[in-house]
């Protein structure tokens, strides 16, 4: 079984990409031949800036994922919206991006995806990325700010991710309010997750 992992987040500038950078070489150290893929980019001008520099680290940690940004990047839209609204009058075909993904398992044993801003963002009027987790069959990547509020937000994301079901890991991403973290919002996390898990420490 190819492993598939979905990295999502708490809200848009969280850190999604670096995540999904520090996975692909934690994965990539261990033997794995990884793989990219992200369905959706938005705020696209001449090329998708974070697709593109994710495929280039991936050829140099698997030289076998011989593909394109087309196909590592399906969809492009201009406007940095969530892809609902982005997306204009595109029709988003899920059966397309399930076949794409299929076609990218085969350069790859380990695939991560990268979904668009938070979990609750709209793709259609009734389809989600966290419904992307279950249709990709992947396992979820949760990444949440060290900033004031991140305690809240977390929450809230867990509890949509348990809601489906869907299996999870969480890390912490420590780039805002990390003077005040340790003092802020730290304490409640620790007591409450006993243990956690920070992006940096991968």
């Amino acid at each position: 079984m190819k492993k598939i992992l979905f990295v999502s987040a708490t809200n848009t500038d969280v850190g999604k990409t670096y995540a999904c950078e520090k996975l692909l070489e934690h994965y990539a150290k261990k033997g794995f031949k990884v793989g990219y893929f992200k369905p959706f980019e938005t705020g696209v001008v001449d090329f998708p800036l974070d697709g593109t520099k994710m495929l280039n680290l991936v050829k140099t940690l698997n030289p076998s994922f011989n593909v394109t940004i087309n196909d590592v990047v399906p969809y492009q839209f201009k406007l940095p919206a969530a892809p609902y609204v982005a997306k204009e009058n595109t029709i988003i075909d899920l059966e397309f991006l399930i076949e794409k993904k299929k076609y990218l398992e085969q350069f790859c044993d380990l695939l991560i995806i990268e979904g668009a801003g938070g979990l609750m963002v709209p793709i259609e009027k009734d389809l989600f990325i966290i419904d992307l987790i279950k249709i990709f069959e992947a396992n979820a990547i949760l990444i949440t700010p060290s900033k004031l509020g991140c305690i809240n937000d977390t929450l809230l994301s867990i509890n949509a991710l348990k809601a489906k079901n869907i299996d999870f890991e969480f890390y912490i991403n420590l780039y805002q309010d990390i003077n005040s973290f340790e003092k802020v919002s730290k304490p409640f996390l620790i007591d409450y997750f006993k243990k956690l898990n920070f992006l940096q420490d991968l």
